[in-house]
């Protein structure tokens, strides 16, 4: 039967790439747990499996103490000394326990314990193996499928491909073999320890690394990578040497390179574009295989750009469902708006149109301004006209009163001097008196003289 234990413990060991004493601690927590559960003890219970023999032991793990306080965990001298006369106060003795009396529900707890910690060791083992390869590729069989989830085989475990970082337009029959790109490792029991992923643009990357020499030396530089899975994927690469053409190098011979990668992602088309560092080149570069006109930066700030090409381009450019400008504003980070050359000219006569009509509207409300100025000016004329002429009438007004008072006074006075004339004698009228002279011969100079 301990035979049989050691046997048992190597197959273990060997089926799951364990180290035999990983396996040797699991079996002696697992009897101590099922030690724990049998004696109901706060004694330190500890077990032992001999290597050899294939015997485990279990004891209690007491200290040697002059007074003891705590009978679970001390033990008094003297009563060491019973057991072995070399024993002093502080030494620890191992107090055998009874493993005959551990029946059934014992063994279950112990299996279980030893199933737990072989599966953490496995996990540990695992995350040990796989952490440094997070980014990299690995070469996965389809195993089986978990609910939407692709478990594929990698070695000596097992990965696991989410849904959403499956490829829409691939299937994954079992036994296939893919190359995956490994996202995620991880220690927790509650998740996958394996995470991989095929529609991440990091694969691509990582193939082009892996098919390309001078990207794997870094000779050529991928600078950018965007991708609609299954689609499309658009790769921006530059060259730190003047002879090595980056495109050409990445196409290989005759395209052996690509048709490698593309056969890889299944079917994917793939384009390989030139990086430049001024935005406009990049964009024109971006934008292939259409044929651009020119490329007008409207906000630098904002990274707005607009691209004109001729009618026959601009299906070509913008692509099936905007897939290919998409994508090149995306490679490059900057916003593209394409335009016609028959809608940019369109739009610069609405412009034009615009600014004569603005201007018109600018000289209409100019000449309505001086209209109303003008009416304004005669406003004020008008009114000043009619303040003198009402000053003038107001002078006639007072000169008539002032006339009109001579009058009455001259009245009074005609009216005074008739009435003193009325008051003296009768003269008689200067001409009789002037014939009775005359009859007389005397003159009124005559009668002064005597």
């Amino acid at each position: 039967m301990s035979n049989l234990l050691i046997q048992t413990i190597d197959q273990i060991s060997r089926e799951k790439n364990l180290d035999p004493e990983i396996i040797i601690h699991a079996i002696e927590d697992a009897m101590v747990a099922a030690a724990k559960k049998y004696f109901k003890t706060k004694e330190e219970i500890r077990a032992r499996l001999d290597r050899e023999t294939g015997v485990i032991e279990i004891f209690a793990v007491k200290s040697i103490v002059e007074e003891v306080e705590n009978p679970a965990l001390e033990i008094a001298l003297s009563e060491a000394k019973e057991l072995d006369e070399d024993f002093e106060a502080g030494d620890m003795v191992e107090i055998p326990k009874p493993t005959h009396g551990l029946g059934r529900i014992s063994a279950q707890i112990a299996k279980q314990v030893i199933i737990q910690r072989v599966r953490d060791a496995e996990r540990e083992r695992v995350y040990e193996n796989f952490i440094e390869k997070v980014g990299s590729l690995l070469t996965g069989t389809v195993k089986r499928y978990e609910d939407k989830n692709v478990v594929f085989e990698v070695g000596e475990a097992e990965a696991y491909l989410p849904y959403k970082e499956q490829v829409p337009s691939e299937n994954y029959g079992r036994g296939e073999r893919m190359r995956l790109l490994v996202l995620k490792v991880s220690k927790s029991a509650k998740e996958p320890q394996i995470l991989v992923s095929r529609a991440h643009p990091d694969l691509v990357k990582r193939l082009f690394e892996l098919e390309v020499p001078e990207v794997y030396e870094g000779t050529v530089v991928i600078k950018g990578v965007v991708r609609e899975p299954g689609e499309r994927t658009k790769i921006a690469v530059m060259s730190r040497e003047p002879d090595v053409d980056p495109v050409g190098a990445c196409v290989g011979m005759k395209g052996s390179r690509i048709m490698t990668i593309i056969k890889e992602m299944r079917g994917e088309k793939i384009d390989i574009i030139e990086w430049a560092e001024d935005p406009v080149d990049f964009a024109v570069n971006a934008l292939s295989p259409a044929e651009i006109v020119r490329v007008l930066i409207q906000d630098p700030s904002e990274r707005v750009m607009e691209v004109i090409v001729d009618t026959d381009n601009l299906s070509l450019a913008i692509g099936k469902k905007g897939q290919n400008v998409r994508l090149a504003a995306r490679l490059i980070g900057w916003h593209i708006d394409i335009k016609s050359e028959e809608e940019k000219r369109r739009e610069i006569e609405g412009d034009l149109m615009g600014i004569d009509e603005a201007f018109a509207e600018e000289e209409d409300e100019k000449a309505r301004i001086e209209a109303a100025a003008a009416a304004a000016e005669d406003t004020e004329t008008e009114e000043a006209t009619e303040t003198a002429a009402d000053a003038a009438l107001d002078e006639v007004a007072a000169g008539s009163d002032e006339t009109a008072t001579t009058a009455e006074a001259a009245v009074e006075e005609m009216d005074h001097e008739t009435a003193a004339t009325a008051a003296q004698p009768d003269e008689p009228p200067a001409e009789e008196a002037a014939e009775d002279h005359e009859e007389t011969g005397d003159t009124p100079e005559d009668k002064s003289a005597g």
